[in-house]
């Protein structure tokens, strides 16, 4: 699908047609994007917000009109829910910084075991600044989430529960629309991370009523260093700014500093209105194929991988085997004996053969320690990637198994 939109693509890795299958750590870009980013530093190249002049006065527009069209992408109510900043994990860090500061000394946060790093360390971070309490939905045998502890986690000190949309490990979604509901007869602000499920999912945050989402640019085809923190407005308006400088404040002097209004309150210093121009291109790229085509796409490969990969890799191991999945699969192999080849040693053969896949914790540590292993090899798939590029991983898989067992 489209795969002669993405230049890269184009090159040989080791002199074998490169098969691309990190795409939960990073997704390639369409030309539509890289020609975005070029045309931006050529023709518009300004700050924002801040001059009289027509290069500032066009660069405005096309920064705004990305924040508007990101509102639209997601079913946001109004433009001023959509704060930019550098990516998912900074979304992250602003939210647990200002949110926590409106919570009082033995309040209490929800996250669950399956976490990236980056929806557990901030907590762990503002916890301990601001005296709080983390606690831990645990996951079912099967390493699905398990709900039904959520309400015993509940109590009236319970503030938050931020929780990933689906697993970068894994690639399940998590049953998001329940915890919400959940959490919203108890009062309980919802969080989500959806990094891993923006580009494989339509995601409406009005149908889902989560009152914060987080993702990251770089994840669905659009430029490195840009991300979207979305909250209901009237929830954003109640936090304190994050960072000060120039463009987040309305008037300063030494007696004393006001704030600017919604999204520019948390957006301090020159933004990023080249990314964001990026950004909107990707998202147009995406809603011209359709997302639900692509996610129809991405599952019958994720099947694919999990069928053949089962069928001809002896002594292999499919996390989460037949649950549908976002995009992503992980794997591990083991020996006769019942050891363990090393991801790492896979990846390697893999990526001599032109096949790219990411091998390690994947930023999870916590899930590793249940899963038992100290990684494993995750295959992740985007609307680029074809029934040959599985067809090849698996006769990668093949050989490299066959190296070292």
């Amino acid at each position: 699908m489209n795969r002669e939109d993405f230049p890269i693509l184009e090159q040989q890795i080791h002199g074998r047609r490169l098969v691309y299958l990190d795409n939960a750590a990073t997704s390639q870009k369409p030309k539509v994007v890289i020609d975005a980013i070029n045309y931006a530093y050529t023709h518009f190249n300004a700050n924002v917000h801040r001059g009289v002049h027509h290069l500032s006065q066009v660069s405005t527009e096309h920064h705004e009109h990305a924040r508007q069209t990101v509102a639209e992408f997601i079913n946001a109510r109004s433009a001023n829910d959509i704060v930019f900043t550098k990516g998912t994990t900074d979304s992250i860090n602003l939210l647990a910084f200002c949110l926590s500061e409106t919570f009082e000394p033995g309040d209490e946060i929800i996250v669950s075991a399956m976490e990236h790093h980056s929806n557990i360390v901030p907590w762990q971070m503002a916890c301990e600044r601001r005296q709080l309490k983390l606690r831990v939905i645990p996951l079912c045998e099967d390493l699905t989430l398990d709900i039904e502890k959520l309400p015993s986690l509940i109590n009236e000190k319970t503030k938050l529960i931020s929780i990933a949309h689906a697993s970068n490990v894994l690639g399940i979604e998590n049953r998001i629309e329940q915890v919400i509901q959940i959490a919203h007869r108890h009062g309980i602000l919802v969080a989500v991370d959806a990094a891993q499920s923006i580009a494989h999912s339509r995601i409406d945050v009005q149908k889902l009523d989560c009152d914060f989402l987080a993702f990251s640019g770089h994840k669905l085809y659009g430029p490195t260093g840009i991300g979207v923190l979305y909250g209901k407005e009237k929830l954003l308006d109640k936090l304190p700014p994050y960072q000060g400088g120039g463009e987040m404040i309305q008037h300063v002097s030494f007696q004393g500093t006001t704030f600017n209004s919604l999204p520019y309150k948390f957006e301090a210093g020159t933004p990023d209105f080249i990314g964001s121009y990026g950004l909107e291109k990707a998202l147009e790229y995406v809603k011209g194929i359709g997302i639900d085509k692509i996610a129809q796409h991405e599952s019958e490969l994720t099947a694919r991988v999990e069928q053949l990969l089962s069928e001809d890799i002896a002594g292999i191991k499919i996390y989460a085997a037949g649950q549908p999945k976002r995009g992503a699969v992980s794997v591990n192999v083991f020996k006769g004996d019942g050891s363990l080849i090393h991801p790492f040693d896979i990846g390697v053969l893999l990526d001599h053969q032109g096949v790219e896949v990411r091998t390690g914790h994947h930023c999870a540590q916590p899930m590793m320690e249940i899963m038992g292993v100290p990684g494993t090899i995750r295959i992740s798939v985007g609307l680029y990637n074809d029934e040959t590029d599985i067809d090849v991983l698996v006769e990668a898989m093949k050989k490299s198994v066959a190296m070292l067992v």
